[in-house]
């Protein structure tokens, strides 16, 4: 019996950045579409989301998804609100927008990359008080602004934005996601506890916190001693990559039953998301896979 029971609604679902890097070309950035849908699909998950080596038009992309039993479950669209007409954000956005509904999803992930480094194989990270990159006060109204725009344009077209926290970005410390939370109650929460704990934040006490603005989960975990030499060192985020800081759920620090635990007692209905972003020619992607989807399995019910 599982130790904890999700409502059966939920899924779960694959990032392709177990078998192929977005950020980092190096990090087996050649695997073939359908070597990664076909292993997805062995390894039990129901959908995916999106990734470098996918179609970005309905037509192109549904034909392999279908093929190999797989849901598009929604994927990453980079804005920079702070710094850019706002316009063009809509326009990218509602073709992002468009791509993802057409095809089933019902999520759109936004993370606003104004400045961001964590493409940047060379910049260290910052933690604590100093995270790098950060929105300076003159930005936060412009950068709030538009977001709840696009939150406006997604929920026309009966979707929900979920806001992605993540290294290297504007969105990284607890006192900037706390204020972005506030501002906009009307953006959900992406979970991602890699990412979280990674920044310093406890996962555990920030969805308690916010257990009702969770719209949307990635599982993802860190090995705590990566995460300590990443900071000491002043390491960048490619590097901590490299170095292997993020794992699967059911290996690193991140207490996955304790989350399972706050999701069900609020009565989450959407996907979970397995991620691990680390070199998949070091840790190959299938095996791994296959791994935690037998642990959210055992330890979420779903």
């Amino acid at each position: 019996m599982p130790t904890t029971a999700l409502h059966h609604d939920c899924l779960v679902g694959a990032n392709p950045i177990i078998w192929s890097n977005d950020d980092f070309n190096e990090l087996a950035g050649d695997v073939p579409l359908d070597t990664i849908l076909a292993e997805m699909r062995a390894a039990g998950y129901a959908g995916t989301e999106l990734g470098h080596a996918y179609p970005r038009t309905p037509a192109a992309l549904a034909e392999p998804l279908s093929r190999h039993h797989l849901r598009l479950v929604s994927g990453w669209h980079s804005t920079h609100l702070a710094s850019r007409d706002l316009s063009g954000e809509e326009a990218a956005f509602r073709a992002h927008l468009a791509l993802l509904k057409t095809l089933g999803a019902r999520v759109a992930i936004v993370a606003e990359c104004t400045r961001c480094i964590h493409g940047d194989r060379t910049a260290a990270l910052g933690f604590g008080a100093t995270p790098q990159p950060r929105l300076t006060e003159a930005e936060w109204p412009r950068f709030t602004a538009g977001l709840r725009h696009l939150a406006g344009v997604a929920a026309a077209e009966e979707m929900t934005i979920v806001y992605h926290h993540h290294m290297g970005t504007v969105i990284q410390g607890e006192p900037d996601l706390e204020r972005l939370l506030a501002a906009l109650p009307e953006i959900r929460l992406l979970l991602d506890p890699g990412h979280l704990a990674f920044a310093g934040i406890d996962p555990v006490a920030l969805a308690r916190r916010h257990a009702q603005r969770i719209g949307h989960v990635h599982l993802k975990s860190v090995r705590a001693g990566v995460v300590e030499r990443a900071r000491r060192e002043g390491w960048s985020f490619c590097r901590a990559v490299t170095e292997g800081v993020f794992t699967v759920p059911g290996d690193g620090a991140v207490d996955f039953p304790a989350l399972f635990r706050i999701l069900a007692e609020t009565g989450y209905r959407g996907w979970l998301v397995v991620e691990a972003e680390e070199d998949p020619v070091q840790v190959p992607a299938l095996p791994k896979a296959r791994s935690a989807r037998r642990y959210v399995r055992e330890h979420a019910g779903v």
